[in-house]
């Protein structure tokens, strides 16, 4: 019996990997070498970036002061300028230009290219021009998938009426994942793992993660990246890895139940 088209798609594996961190200066050659792996084992790929370095350096260039509160950048309408333009017109082009040159055919989008992500404010007293994502266009990362591209995903959201909104990286490589059902996710950051009294940790349940944020052994930065985990888990999503740039972390997984 011959398998149709439609039926080897299926059976792709896909995986959204979120990069951060000084990964966003310059993809090493071990990073290109492991997604052309990836995409020869029979997975599709999307990536997702934020660009935290690069916007501190351009507020901090413009004068512009920003704070951040529970793990998410507040961001006044000032401020969104800047991140936005340091995203789309910086961060982006120069991640699709490193796969490119690598032999992986990428492109660059946004929240607004296709209506990718459609948003609401998600608090404008306490973070500003943050959204919450409302809505992922899956057509549009199915299709680019279908014709063997990687999309590369800056996190930027557009309200209905067309305004720029911030969103954290974690949160837009969770909401894709789900969208798309992800058999993986990857959360790429500086910090090799979840660290706990100094020691980063293999493996992590929920009801770790949950206590860890309850002691305040898990807080920042780190905090968006375990809800991100633990959204992707409930909805089905088997693994999710919280890793350094060599790729080997914290595997977060279900705990198992046993009848």
């Amino acid at each position: 019996m011959t398998m149709s088209k439609s039926t080897q798609r299926i059976a792709r594996k896909r995986m959204v990997i979120k990069l951060g961190g000084s990964m966003l200066e310059g993809l090493n050659e071990d990073f290109i070498k492991n997604m052309i792996q990836l995409q020869k084992a029979d997975n599709d790929v999307v990536l997702v970036h934020g660009g935290g370095p690069f916007i501190n350096k351009e507020l901090a260039r413009n004068k512009v002061l920003s704070s951040v509160v529970n793990g998410i950048r507040v961001t006044s309408k000032e401020a969104m300028g800047i991140v936005q333009s340091t995203l789309i017109g910086q961060v982006n082009p120069a991640l699709v230009h490193q796969l490119n040159k690598g032999g992986i055919d990428a492109i660059g989008l946004s929240g607004y290219d296709g209506n990718l992500l459609t948003c609401k404010v998600l608090n404008e007293k306490l973070y500003g021009s943050v959204g919450e994502i409302q809505d992922v266009r899956t057509e549009l990362i199915e299709t680019l998938l279908k014709d063997g591209l990687v999309p590369v995903i800056s996190c930027i959201g557009a309200t209905e009426d067309g305004a720029p909104l911030n969103i954290n990286a974690d949160t837009v490589a969770s909401k894709i994942a789900l969208a798309i059902n992800a058999d993986s996710l990857l959360l790429v950051t500086d910090t090799p793992g979840i660290q706990i009294e100094g020691s980063v940790q293999q493996t992590a349940s929920p009801t770790e993660i949950v206590q860890w944020i309850e002691t305040g052994e898990i807080y920042g930065g780190m905090l968006p990246k375990v809800k991100a985990a633990l959204d992707c888990l409930d909805a089905g999503i088997p693994s999710v890895q919280i890793v350094g740039q060599q790729l080997e972390g914290t595997i977060i997984k279900c705990e198992e139940v046993f009848i």
